[in-house]
C-alpha cells in the first residue's frame, strides 16, 4: 500500500505519539510505501534518515506556553495537489490539529480511505491550563474530526469505552510494544551514574517526561521528598524538556535535569536508575512506563493505562487507585526503603515485558489496516458518512 501519515509530532522529538508513530512508520516501511506529512522543525537535533520513509515538511507554528510542540496549519491546497499527484491508498492522521482535521478533509474529498488515532487527553488538559470551561468544546472538536474517519485507534479497552460513551464511531484499538533491543538493562552505565552524583548502592529514582502542567509534578516531588528523608542519599533524575522545566529546576536545586535527550542515551537513563515513578493521570497509555520496566526497574505508578495492563502489584511493580495520593507517596517510599523488594520487582518487570513486541503489535494494525482499505474501494466513496 501507498500509505500517508499525517502527524504533528514526531521524531526527534520525544514523547509517546512521536516515539509510537516512529516506530510503526519504521516497520510498516518495510512492506509498503510510507510518506509522513509533519510540521516543520529546525530547532531540534538532526537524526539519521529512517530507511525507506518519506517526509514532507509544512508549516506550522509552537504552541503557545509549550514551545516544544508544533501546531501545523491547515494544508488543503498542498495536501490536495500532492495526493492528485500521488495518490496514497489510505490516510492515517495521528493528530487532531489543523493539519491533521485538513487531511481528513481532504481525503474525503479526494475518495481516500482515511483512518485516525487517539493519543492524546487534550480535553483533560484544559483544566491545567486555566481553561476549563472549554473542555466540551475540546471533546466536541475531538469527536468531530475522529468520526468523520473510517477507524479511530486508541491504546487500551478502556480508553475505547470512555470514548465510545462520549459518541466516538468506528473505535478500535491500537495498543503499544516495548522495543526490548533498546531497552534493557545491558544499557545500564555506572559512567552514567557517576555523572549524576550516584554511588553504586545509591537509590536512583528517574522521571521520563514532558515537564507540563498537566503531569502531576506537585505529587512527584513529594514523593520524591519523603524518600529523601529516608534515604538521603537518593538521586533524583528529570529526563526531559517542557514548560515546566525551569520553575522545576528552581524549586528543586538538588534534582539532575537533563534536558533533551537522544532516543539512544534515553535508553541509559532508564537502565541506569532503579526505580521509576510515575505520577501522571492524563496519559492515554504511557509508554514511558513499559520502557522502564523493559529496562528493569521498579517503578509507582496509578491504576490505569499501561498500569492496568502491565502491572501486577506487588509483583512486578507498585500501583495505587487513581485517588489515592497518599498511597503514591508510600508506594514510593516502601521502594526506596527496601532493596530487595525493588531488586525483586525489577527483575519481574523486565521479564513481563519481553513478549509485548512492536512487531505483534503493528502486524494486527496492518491487518486491520489492510481490511479497512479492502473495504472502503469496495464501496463508492460517496457512502461514507
Amino acid at each position: 500500500m501507498k500509505i500517508a501519515f499525517v502527524t504533528e509530532t514526531f521524531p526527534p522529538e520525544i514523547n509517546g505519539v512521536a516515539m509510537t508513530f516512529g516506530v510503526i512508520t519504521r516497520e510498516l516501511a518495510r512492506r509498503h510505501s510510507v510518506t509522513v506529512y509533519r510540521p516543520t522543525r529546525t530547532d531540534l537535533k538532526t537524526r539519521e534518515k529512517q530507511t525507506g520513509i518519506n517526509e514532507v515538511f509544512l508549516p506550522g507554528l509552537p504552541i503557545p506556553r509549550y514551545p516544544e510542540l508544533r501546531l501545523g496549519f491547515p494544508a488543503h491546497s498542498k495536501l490536495e495537489k500532492l495526493w492528485i499527484e500521488n495518490r496514497p491508498d489510505l490516510v492515517h492522521v495521528a493528530t487532531e490539529g489543523p493539519l491533521g482535521a485538513s487531511a481528513i478533509t481532504v481525503a474525503r474529498n479526494l475518495g481516500i480511505a482515511v483512518t485516525s488515532s487517539f493519543h492524546t487527553n487534550f480535553h483533560t488538559y484544559t483544566k491545567h491550563y486555566g481553561i476549563g470551561a472549554l473542555k466540551s468544546v475540546a471533546i466536541w472538536w475531538l469527536r468531530r474530526v475522529h468520526n468523520r474517519t473510517l477507524a479511530t485507534f486508541t491504546p487500551t479497552e478502556e480508553l475505547l469505552k470512555e470514548l465510545h460513551a462520549e459518541g466516538f464511531k468506528n473505535l478500535a484499538i491500537l495498543s503499544r510494544g516495548v522495543d526490548t533491543t533498546q531497552f534493557g538493562t545491558q544499557r545500564r552505565s555506572e559512567e552514567l551514574r557517576q555523572s549524576w552524583g550516584a554511588k553504586p548502592t545509591d537509590p536512583v529514582v528517574v522521571h521520563v517526561g514532558r515537564m507540563a502542567p498537566e503531569k502531576n509534578y506537585p505529587l512527584l516531588f513529594k514523593a520524591y521528598e519523603r524518600m529523601k528523608d529516608i534515604a538521603p542519599n537518593t538521586i533524583f533524575v528529570m529526563v526531559g524538556d517542557g514548560p515546566l522545566k525551569s520553575q522545576l529546576a528552581r524549586e528543586f536545586p538538588s534534582a539532575v535535569f537533563t534536558g533533551f535527550v537522544s532516543r539512544d542515551d534515553l535508553a541509559k537513563h532508564y537502565a541506569s536508575a532503579d526505580i521509576y515513578i510515575h505520577a501522571s493521570l492524563s496519559e492515554t497509555f504511557g509508554n514511558v512506563l513499559t520502557e522502564a520496566m523493559a529496562s528493569g526497574l521498579a517503578t509507582v505508578s496509578f491504576d490505569y493505562a499501561a498500569t492496568r495492563k502491565f502491572v501486577v502489584n506487588g509483583k512486578n511493580g507498585l500501583c495505587v487507585d487513581t485517588d489515592d495520593s497518599i498511597g503514591f507517596i508510600k508506594a514510593s517510599e516502601q521502594l526506596v526503603r527496601d532493596a530487595g523488594l525493588r531488586i525483586n520487582m525489577a527483575n519481574e518487570a523486565n521479564a513481563s515485558v519481553k513478549n509485548q513486541s512492536w512487531e505483534k503489535v503493528i502486524s494486527h494494525f496492518e491487518e486491520q489496516l489492510i481490511e479497512i482499505v479492502n473495504n472502503f474501494y469496495k464501496k463508492p466513496a460517496n457512502t461514507i458518512k
